[in-house]
């Protein structure tokens, strides 16, 4: 989703929870993978697999130049053959440890093996984060969670595009103090956008 879409869409959700919560969570995101220069995995569950955010992920880390933002899609099943970055499956959670962060998206309760996997991470050092649906589980092994509960007025699929979006605009200034153009851009359209103000 380019820049203006995402700006339409902070416009339409302005006075509800969700842009300042994507904005929060991105900030978690970053903060966890950035001092560690990368590190982070992202699995769904057996029945939601998020190569959408994925992707969205692996353009906004090299849109903002901050590659770390760029995921590890760890998959359920991985097919015989599939290209290195599709290959990566479970076994590579187990692995997981301190530096490294582990992105959940859950939108249902995932299956015991997954969470047995991920608490496995926790303990060995993994920063763990959760975009779900609510399961108590699931939110009491995250360090940070962002929930889209049933009758919310987004999808899940609406919050992944606003974190993904924070994630590469929510960085830390250039060192000449610059503003990257992405980040100028999105500016740009949040004001072309906006209502006109009111003059009576």
């Amino acid at each position: 989703m380019d820049a203006v879409r995402v700006a339409l869409l902070r416009e339409v959700l302005a006075g509800t929870e969700w842009p300042g919560a994507a904005r929060r969570f991105a900030g978690a995101l970053r903060s966890s993978v950035v001092p560690h220069r990368g590190g982070l995995l992202l699995v769904g569950t057996e029945e939601y697999e998020p190569w959408h955010l994925t992707a969205h992920l692996v353009d906004e880390a090299a849109w903002s130049g901050q590659p770390e933002l760029a995921p590890t899609l760890v998959r359920h099943r991985v097919l015989p053959g599939a290209p290195a970055h599709l290959a990566v499956g479970l076994g590579r959670l187990e692995a997981a440890g301190r530096g490294e962060t582990l992105l959940m998206v859950a939108p249902e309760r995932p299956h015991e093996g997954l969470l047995q996997r991920v608490h496995d991470a926790r303990r060995a050092g993994a920063t763990v984060l959760s975009l779900d649906g609510g399961d108590p589980e699931v939110r009491g092994l995250a360090h940070e969670t962002l929930t889209v509960a049933e009758g919310s007025e987004v999808d899940l699929d609406t919050v992944q595009h606003l974190v993904s979006a924070a994630a590469g605009e929510n960085s830390l200034p250039s060192p000449r103090g610059a503003r990257r153009f992405r980040d100028r851009l999105a500016d740009l359209a949040d004001r072309l956008t906006a209502p006109p103000p009111n003059r009576w």
